[in-house]
């Protein structure tokens, strides 16, 4: 930050009014009408806030979700966008405007634009690389239209997959959600977005998996298990924004907990950027969490934690603060450090420059001539590029998971295929719940959906032309009707294979069966999927199960019985024709799961990150081995990891142990293997995990090829929460494996960490290193 730039911004702190100060802190929701679709928790319980004109006079903050809340054609909505802007920096005396936000979680959430696979998929991926290249992708669009601040990524680490957004998340690992998350966030702040860390801290392991409950956990979980990722992306990511959880841990709200916000994230972890508070969640801290006895109350318990901006409207940052400043209960200093955060911020996008100009990228290249056009801008700003579809395309084939396969797939030219379940023909089947199409669009039937959705139908035929595709619904995502039964076990009975498409609708709210606001009661599949599925491997037809949903769910007797299993969660525009690549052979399956598959439905929590007693299976009734484990995933080739080396097999608390292992493949085509390398500490003063990951990487071998991987341990990623609250590496033995997947160890190197018990903190080694050295060719040295 240049010191010009410093000083333009004490000195509108110092000349700025009570009024004006406090509208910069809260945003305008301004499309979002009284009786519009309902997208925010509890939106049409909140007063109505005042009308655009009656905040002008003062300024305004931020814009709240300016194409993601109705459908708008982009280039119009980058025009309304703009006129806006002129209008705000002409009524505020020092001509400031508003920072733009929106959604980007699977894509730029606009009308028209790309949708990308879910978070969840970009953790199958174990691709970092893929995940940073879209998001770049994505920041470009979002900036080019004029927005500035996208509301992603969401680093909560799933606790229990019945939550609604288990979608929305990376996975169950808090390595990999950290280092993907850490991944998006580099791409999509290198195309000038500030991007927004959520949902800080804990959302995802409330009580029974549960929208909103109470969260209880014990400091060292949260320690070790939810707050890495987001220690990751702060120090890595260069994150400018952090959104607060809405839940309550232990009794604190994260929207009013100091110690979370100022001191760790702030004060420990150095965050510069700014806090911006979930929607509506500073009302809450009055309304649903009874902390605060009005909105001046809740504005000063928000402000006293950290939290700069209250989105998604002027709420209890508007009247009720001034109100609370004006009576003397809030310190005016308080909004003065929560502003300076905020123009700072503005500055360093450029939006306090003498030049600064609203007109955003994309009409400055159709020219200020077309600007009065409506008809000629109509179409003329394209977010669904070639290019976007082509990044779609390949996550999305990175992503799929081959769960199972008793040699069914590839499939070999099929003559007769039943395809049936209600995913068959649903377009939106690959979409998650903030995708645009879902989010917003399902309110708005009357509009087209914007993009081109193949069905996985399409996508079959198109792999198999010459195939006979006998289609049949069999019955709905959760409706409890069996009529259709009858007619999809004709089609499989008289098929060569009944590939059959499951999983979830995704929606908000309980209009879904996953996404925010639709958990589940138990991990069973929706409705009557399940005794579809059961009726269809009675026939004795080889059944292809393939599932489109938003969380892990039991298989039943699929995961034994059915010929193939694969997983695709929600893979965007392009998964359809992902899946029937991997069904044809075209794509050799690379993903991993990075979430368990329980192998029953009552099995709660069902992630990898268990204790022993957790793993134990002869003190309960109830097994909680997984069906499919954490990081599981086949190809269609195989692979040898062979000749360990332990270079370093003893190595101080603060060094470095090494060792190096040859990966071959050992099959007939190209594939990838991802290289999984896992912690296990038998002896140690507080109890752990079995095991956990710390480090992975995705290895693409051609045919007969091998290569050696070198792996490099700092003792720092060994580390975890002792006794006295400090982060500490302890002595002793311990097993890296090298893996497969949390269940499937192929190499084990045992080694000792020795010297005394070292103390780590926020600026430690955060990563094992694995690199590939140079690949030989079969037969070569």
């Amino acid at each position: 930050m240049s010191d010009a730039a410093l000083a333009r911004v004490d000195e509108l702190i110092a000349t700025m009014t009570v009024e004006e100060k406090t509208a910069q802190l809260y945003g305008l929701w301004a499309g979002a009408s009284a009786d519009g679709a309902e997208v925010a928790p509890h939106q049409h319980d909140m007063e109505e806030p005042p009308s655009l004109e009656e905040l002008l006079p003062h300024g305004l903050g931020q814009l709240t979700r300016p194409f993601g809340t109705v459908p708008v054609d982009p280039a119009l909505g980058a025009l309304s966008l703009m006129r806006t802007q002129e209008r705000i920096m002409a009524a505020n005396r020092f001509g400031i405007p508003a920072l733009a936000h929106d959604e980007c979680l699977a894509g730029f959430a606009a009308w028209g634009a790309t949708t990308y696979p879910v978070p969840l998929s970009w953790g199958a991926s174990f691709d970092p690389g893929l995940v940073r290249d879209i998001a770049h992708a994505i920041g470009t669009d979002m900036r080019a239209v004029g927005v500035h601040q996208g509301l992603a990524p969401v680093l909560d680490v799933v606790r229990d997959a019945r939550w609604g957004r288990v979608e929305e998340t990376i996975g169950e690992d808090p390595y990999l959600v950290g280092s993907v998350a850490t991944a998006y966030i580099q791409g999509l702040e290198s195309a000038g977005i500030v991007a927004t860390l959520k949902h800080f801290a804990g959302y995802s392991a409330s009580r029974a998996g549960r929208n909103h409950a109470p969260v209880s956990m014990g400091p060292r979980e949260r320690a070790d298990v939810i707050l890495p990722p987001f220690e990751m992306a702060v120090r890595e990511g260069g994150v400018r924004s952090v959104m607060p959880a809405y839940t309550d841990t232990d009794g604190i709200p994260s929207h009013a907990d100091e110690v979370l916000v100022t001191s760790l994230l702030r004060d420990t972890w150095g965050f510069t950027g700014t806090v911006v508070s979930d929607y509506f969640a500073v009302a809450f801290l009055k309304e649903l969490q009874g902390i605060a006895a009005d909105l001046g109350d809740a504005a000063h318990a928000a402000l006293q934690a950290g939290v700069d901006v209250e989105l998604p409207t002027v709420n209890a940052y508007g009247a009720p603060l001034r109100a609370a400043i004006a009576a003397g209960t809030v310190p005016e200093e308080l909004v003065d450090g929560a502003l300076r955060r905020v123009l700072l911020q503005k500055a360093e996008l450029g939006l306090l420059d003498a030049d600064f100009t609203p007109v955003p990228a994309a009409l400055t290249a159709l020219g200020e001539a077309t600007w009065g056009d409506a008809e000629q801008l109509r179409g003329s700003v394209d977010l669904d590029s070639p290019r976007n579809r082509e990044r779609a395309r390949r996550l999305a084939e990175a992503s799929i998971v081959l769960v199972h396969n008793d040699g069914a797939l590839p499939l070999r030219q099929p003559r007769r295929i039943a395809l049936i379940g209600p995913q068959a023909t649903t377009p939106t089947a690959v979409l998650g719940c903030y995708s645009f199409p879902v989010h917003v669009g399902s309110q708005h039937p009357e509009v087209p959906v914007g993009i081109e959705l193949p069905t996985l139908h399409e996508a079959l035929a198109a792999e198999f032309p010459d195939a006979d595709i006998d289609v049949v619904e069999g019955c709905t995502i959760d409706g409890p009707g069996t009529d259709g039964f009858a007619e999809a076990l004709r089609a499989a009975l008289n098929s060569d294979v009944a590939v059959v498409a499951l999983g979830d609708r995704a929606g908000l709210f309980g209009r879904g069966t996953s996404g925010e606001g639709c958990d589940a009661e138990s991990l069973a599949l929706p409705g009557v999927q399940g005794q579809l599925l059961d009726a269809l491997l009675d026939t004795g037809t080889p059944v292809v199960l393939t599932m489109f949903a938003g969380r892990p769910y039991v298989l039943g007797r699929a995961a034994d019985e059915a010929a193939a299993v694969v997983e695709a969660f929600f893979p965007g525009q392009e998964g359809a024709g992902a899946v029937a690549g991997v069904l044809a052979g075209r794509i050799n399956p690379s993903g991993r799961l990075p979430v368990s598959v329980p192998a029953t439905a009552g099995v709660h929590p069902s992630t990898y990150l268990a204790a022993p007693l957790g793993k134990a299976t002869d003190v309960s009734n109830i097994d909680p081995t997984a069906a499919f484990p954490f990081g599981h995933g086949l190809s269609y080739t195989t692979f040898a990891w062979s000749d360990l080396s332990t270079e370093t097999a003893s190595a101080p608390t603060d060094g470095t142990l090494r060792m190096s292992f040859t990966l071959a493949n050992t099959g007939e085509r190209a594939g990838a293997e991802v290289v999984q390398l896992y912690v296990h500490d038998p002896v140690v003063s507080v109890v752990q995990p079995v095991q956990r990951l710390v480090g992975y990487l995705k290895v693409s071998l051609e045919a007969g090829e091998s290569t050696r991987i070198q792996v490099a341990v700092p003792a720092d990623v060994t580390s975890f929460t002792g006794r006295d609250g400090r982060r500490r590496v302890e002595p002793g033995d311990l097993e890296l494996r090298l893996a497969a997947s949390s269940a499937d160890v192929r190499l084990t190197a045992r080694v000792q960490l020795t010297g005394p018990v070292r103390h780590v903190d926020h600026t430690r080694a955060l990563h094992a290193v694995i690199e590939r050295g140079t690949a030989t060719a079969e037969g070569g040295a």
